[in-house]
């Protein structure tokens, strides 16, 4: 039994967190509440784990002695236990698969912050830690939401602080026990997981890995409890994607060096445009100033930014449609960089890999089904060659990670703004109004307008019977998925698609285009391009060979 949390601790403990998350894997991954191919929460939180058990691998091989900074730091400045903290949650980060791997990469990161320069912890400066760990994963989330892994987190943290001791063994367990407690709450948090007859998978994923370190401090096998405290029933599951507000169509986010009476101008200004507004002083810059954090859901972009620039100094202009926003940070080397505007594109299927490196986007591969790690879109951006680089992730799975590679770039001088594009057509539709001739926010922009202004939609197969807004689903129907919902379930991929076609441009339209995946019936395409003909005589009509799988048909209407 362990008295002390030490870097030989921290190194068991991430063993037996992904030892833990293997075993449970397919069991997390069955709680996943879509019909649709989709990255599943259990294999992205193994592979999350994995990533940081090999960067505690590489630093043992290193040597103690290794700093995980870019700047040297003062002897003594941070301890082994420090470094093995920040090497284990930078590794977390770097590998980071999903929403569920983003979070769990900065829960460790306020861990180690916390932990720094302590030798060694005991259980009151772990619960210090664990606190700052759920302040960190809420910090990540733009919009957090309860019933989910941060609730767990923050259930945790409550229980080892309630705990009051300063006994180890005794404040992990707690801990663990404060999670399970919570993740067995979560279905009355959230009505989705109550219909689906399950507890949220991250918490799940957070109370597995919690447990692990009661092992390792305690030195005994903790009896396994009843995780899945609710029995899944398969005919209860339902579509639900997280989405942004109804009535406001873009997040703006900046930060604003300014005076505070402007800035109390500016709040009354902001509520005047959206919702959502936050804006929080962050530090002070010196000359009387202080640095703000602006955040605001409007339609109208420019009046927002305008509002910032009478105020003070806005930068680091963020645009996006309603994501979460991850902060995170690790060090990478300088390499030579251009001043013109790259690209990096996140997709998959050698024709969308076609399209997009042809318009000279650096490409990721990547898509419902596999959601690529942080360090490769960084990889990516890099890349690039460039000072200033617009991402797309082109999938709501991969935004996080996304976001979290674009402030990662930071470190090396790079200026990485993501537009939250949801499809590979919306990804086109922005790349279509790239212009590195503009000043770059400008041009972000601009390429998040045009990818708001396209509609997207889906032909896939369903992999499980569900209850969707549609109706009830089975194993092989054809669903049609307009923005993330289902709006038609059908027998043939042809039927459905004509159907689909007609409900989107029944709302208007002028293009539309057409991206065929690798599991499309020959002549699928020309019966469509004919039913436009036929039907919709105003509307032009683009095709392209995506290759994508598990889709046989992307549809963007503009």
């Amino acid at each position: 039994m362990l008295d002390r949390l030490d870097a030989g601790a921290v190194r068991r403990w991430c063993e037996a967190g992904l030892d833990a998350l293997r075993r449970h894997q397919r069991e997390i991954d069955e709680m996943n509440v879509y019909p649709v191919p989709d990255g599943d929460t259990g294999t992205n939180l193994v592979l999350t784990v994995t990533s940081a058990y090999r960067a505690l691998a590489a630093d043992a091989d290193a040597g103690d002695a290794a700093t995980l900074d870019g700047a040297a730091l003062a002897e003594g400045e941070i301890t082994r236990l420090g470094r093995v903290l920040r090497c284990m949650a930078r590794g977390a980060l770097l590998g980071a698969r999903g929403n569920s791997g983003v979070i769990l990469s900065q829960l460790l990161r306020g861990i180690a912050d916390a932990l720094s320069v302590a030798p060694q912890a005991r259980g009151r400066e772990f619960a210090i830690a664990l606190r700052d760990a759920a302040a960190a994963g809420y910090t990540a989330v733009a919009n957090p939401v309860e019933g989910t892994v941060l609730t767990v987190a923050r259930a945790a943290a409550d229980a080892a602080h309630a705990a009051d001791s300063d006994d180890l063994p005794t404040v992990v367990r707690a801990a663990a026990d404060g999670a399970a407690d919570a993740l067995a709450r979560t279905p009355q948090q959230l009505p989705v997981l109550a219909r689906a007859g399950v507890v949220d998978a991250g918490g799940f994923g957070l109370v597995v890995f919690l447990r692990a370190l009661v092992e390792v401090v305690s030195g005994t096998t903790v009896a396994t409890l009843p995780l899945a405290v609710m029995a899944r029933d398969s005919r209860l599951l339902t579509v639900e994607r997280e989405a942004g507000s109804t009535e406001y169509g873009y997040e703006v986010q900046y930060l604003l060096d300014a005076r505070t009476p402007a800035v109390e101008t500016l709040r009354q200004e902001l509520k005047t445009l959206g919702d959502s507004l936050v804006v929080v002083g962050t530090g002070d810059t010196g000359d009387g100033e202080q640095t703000y954090n602006v955040h605001i859901h409007v339609n109208d972009i420019g009046a927002a930014i305008e509002a910032g620039i009478r105020a003070g100094r806005p930068h680091r202009i963020s645009v996006s449609r309603f994501a979460d926003q991850v902060t995170a940070r690790t060090v990478d080397e300088a390499v030579p960089l251009t001043e013109h505007h790259g690209c990096v594109a996140v997709c998959s299927g050698s024709g969308l890999a076609d399209l997009f490196s042809g318009e000279g986007a650096v490409v990721v591969d990547g898509g419902p089904t596999r959601n690529p790690s942080t360090a490769e879109v960084l990889a990516a951006i890099r890349r690039t060659g460039s000072s200033r680089v617009v991402v797309l992730p082109n999938d709501t799975n991969v935004q996080a990670v996304s976001d979290a590679a674009a402030h990662e770039a930071q470190r090396v001088a790079v200026t990485a703004r993501v537009v939250h594009t949801r499809s590979p057509v919306q990804g086109l539709a922005a790349l279509a109004v790239k212009d590195d001739s503009r000043p770059f926010d400008d041009e972000v922009i601009a390429m998040a307008e045009a990818a708001a202004a396209c509609r997207f939609a889906e032909l896939t197969v369903a992999t499980r019977e569900a209850l969707t807004m549609a109706g009830r689903c089975q194993a092989g129907d054809v669903l049609a998925l307009v923005e993330g919902d289902v709006v038609l379930i059908g027998a043939t991929l042809l039927d459905c698609a004509r159907d689909l076609l007609d409900r989107m441009l029944s709302a208007g339209g002028e293009l539309v285009t057409l991206v065929v995946g690798a599991d499309a019936p020959e002549g699928l395409t020309d019966k469509l391009i004919s039913h436009l003909h036929e039907s919709w005589q105003f509307v032009e009509a683009r095709v392209y060979q995506g290759g994508q799988p598990h889709y046989p048909l992307l549809v963007g209407v503009e």
